[in-house]
């Protein structure tokens, strides 16, 4: 009684849950890689198919459980797009901006230094 009790719900959890069995069932075959595996120097790949995996996959995430085959996700791409010189103009002109900020205190020490110079000059001549 207890028997039939039991396979009674492994039945219904089978029909409730198929992707259980499929999982259990390609379990050695999924943690071997996604496309693929070496073996013995030879490529093979998987014997499950990348459509039956991912419709595997989307049943196991869309039931809310956790689908620890996935490779893991390389860094983000941080190179920048575009052309070089444009990149280099703007910073320039961004620069140049700095700079012209701060010209008139520039040149205001260019003119003691320039100064004092001459000074140094008259002394020593003197």
């Amino acid at each position: 009684m207890a028997g039939k009790a039991a396979a009674a719900t492994v039945a219904k959890v089978a029909a409730e849950y198929p992707w259980r069995e499929k999982l259990t069932k390609y379990k050695t075959e999924l943690t071997k890689g996604v496309w693929g595996y070496w073996d013995l120097g030879a490529w093979k790949p998987l014997a499950l198919s990348a459509r039956k995996r991912a419709r595997l996959r989307k049943e196991v995430l869309l039931a809310g459980e956790d689908w620890p085959y996935d490779p893991p996700r390389g860094e983000m791409r941080n190179k920048r797009k575009g052309h070089k010189c444009d990149r280099i103009s703007a910073e320039k002109r961004a620069n140049t901006a700095e700079l012209m900020k701060k010209m008139p205190q520039m040149l205001l020490d260019y003119k003691k230094r320039r100064w004092e110079k001459k000074m140094k000059q008259e002394d020593g001549k003197s």
